[in-house]
């Protein structure tokens, strides 16, 4: 749809700027983008003035901005800056020691029904929402009604979009894909989105796969971080946080299976010396 440039963000005020839809749609322009260009005053029927047209977007020429390398064709790394969660949850402890988040990461938390999956998520959401920096996305796919209340309830993070229990594997896939394609045109233009899904489980696997791919950090630029909740993992990985059923429903917490849950190249983000304190909890629970 339509849009407004903000003169004095993040307040609207009567001399924002009126964008039209086919202003956004040529540009792919987000929300944060930082444009400038030629405004005509409102006409006698309209309230506010119009952008003529889009001459820079975050101080690059629009034509430049436009045409630059495809977002699949940019060069990536492996995750090197860890997302610090800060949490007293023994959940979020444990993931941040045992299965490091970052920068870029691709991110499935897996278990059964009934193992916390949604939970943590939420719980994640709550931890991340408090970051600088960070342009967090909820999504929402065949959730049941009771959760999408508690995600509205808690507050930390709205969700952007929704696809209930009832909507199809194609609705749920297509609700996915476009909150992930917003997050890409931020990451490509050296912003860090982040974007939580909800899950995995209702879309076919191709379109899961499809999203989580999505995720890269962008060499010398900016980062997108997937974080999904899936019965299994999808594959294609850097991080998998695995849940235990018998644990949750027992009020055993941290309820993470330590063996399952693991991330690729720890020590990009919490150096050698973490790496061993990982590979050592790893190896003592498979003892037990």
């Amino acid at each position: 749809g339509s849009g407004f440039v903000r003169v004095n963000p993040p307040d609207a005020s009567d001399d924002d700027v009126y964008i039209s839809a086919a202003q956004i749609r040529r540009c792919e322009l987000v929300a944060g983008d930082r444009v400038s260009g030629p405004v005509r005053r409102p006409r006698r029927s309209e309230r506010y003035p119009s952008l003529v047209r889009v001459d820079t977007i975050n101080g690059q020429a629009a034509d430049e901005v436009a045409e630059g390398t495809h977002f699949d064709d940019l060069p990536c790394a492996f995750p090197s800056e860890r997302f610090e969660l800060g949490s007293e949850d023994p959940t979020l402890k444990a993931i941040e020691f045992l299965a490091p988040i970052g920068r870029g990461s691709r991110v499935t938390i897996t278990g059964p029904a009934r193992s916390g999956k949604s939970e943590a998520l939420r719980r994640l959401a709550g931890a991340l929402a408090g970051q600088d920096g960070l342009d967090l996305t909820v999504v929402l796919a065949g959730a049941r009604p009771e959760e999408i209340a508690a995600w509205n309830a808690d507050g930390a993070v709205e969700p952007a979009a929704t696809a209930g229990l009832a909507a199809s594997s194609d609705t749920q896939g297509q609700t996915i894909e476009r909150c992930v394609d917003t997050a890409k045109r931020i990451a490509a233009r050296g912003g860090n989105a982040v974007v939580l899904v909800d899950s995995l489980d209702g879309v076919p696997p191709h379109v899961a796969r499809r999203a989580l791919a999505a995720a890269r950090a962008i060499v010398d630029g900016g980062s997108l971080t997937i974080i999904a909740t899936s019965t299994h993992p999808v594959g294609g990985e850097t991080t998998v946080v695995a849940l235990d059923v018998a644990l949750t429903s027992t009020n055993r917490f941290p309820a993470l299976d330590v063996v399952a849950s693991g991330t690729l190249r720890p020590e990009l983000l919490v150096g050698d010396d973490g790496a061993e304190a990982i590979a050592k909890a790893r190896l003592e629970a498979q003892r037990l």
